[in-house]
């Protein structure tokens, strides 16, 4: 008898939290940005730019994603130039192609345009060794959002700290 082959499931784009290993992350995100959705891209980089990410000189701190022309484009992410290539080296903030399904960037760009929702890059890791940008789709927060965000991560590491200090006896 002839044996299938193990059917494989689509690989969903859908980020995972535990995908690969950081090289560059976007903490100031979480606090400007309440994310409501996030998804996994492919990046289109060069061999001295993957080099530099590799060796984590990678900034995604004040980079954004814009949709032009059926595309998503990462605007502003650094990447320091490779020492070793002198005249095939990369310009360190040069525009650069994010890969997504085309139906993801027609659904993604739906909700940016009718809900006024802004594309975010969240972190920079490699998956299985391809280097892929985790992009979060947020909402702005107000001034006021802020501060009760901040009460509340204050309150709980307090809450964390007592019952630490109760389980030690002190």
């Amino acid at each position: 008898m002839k044996q299938q082959a193990p059917q494989q499931k689509k690989a969903s784009t859908k980020a995972s939290p535990d995908a690969g290993l950081t090289l560059a992350s976007n903490r100031k995100a979480s606090h400007e940005y309440e994310i409501l959705d996030r998804y996994e891209a492919g990046i289109v980089l060069s061999g001295t730019e993957i080099k530099s990410i590799r060796a984590g000189k990678a900034d995604i701190g004040d980079a954004y994603v814009r949709l032009e022309a059926g595309e998503a484009r990462l605007i502003g992410m650094h990447i320091a130039e490779w020492p070793g290539a002198a005249s095939q080296n990369h310009v360190p903030k040069r525009t650069r192609r994010l890969l997504f399904h085309k139906k993801e960037i027609i659904s993604i760009g739906t909700k940016v345009k009718v809900k006024g929702l802004a594309l975010v890059p969240l972190r920079l890791y490699l998956n299985r060794g391809r280097c892929k940008v985790e992009v979060g789709l947020g909402r702005g927060k107000k001034e006021f959002d802020k501060r009760q965000a901040i009460t509340a991560r204050d309150g709980r590491r307090e809450a964390e700290r007592q019952l630490a200090d109760w389980k030690h006896g002190d």
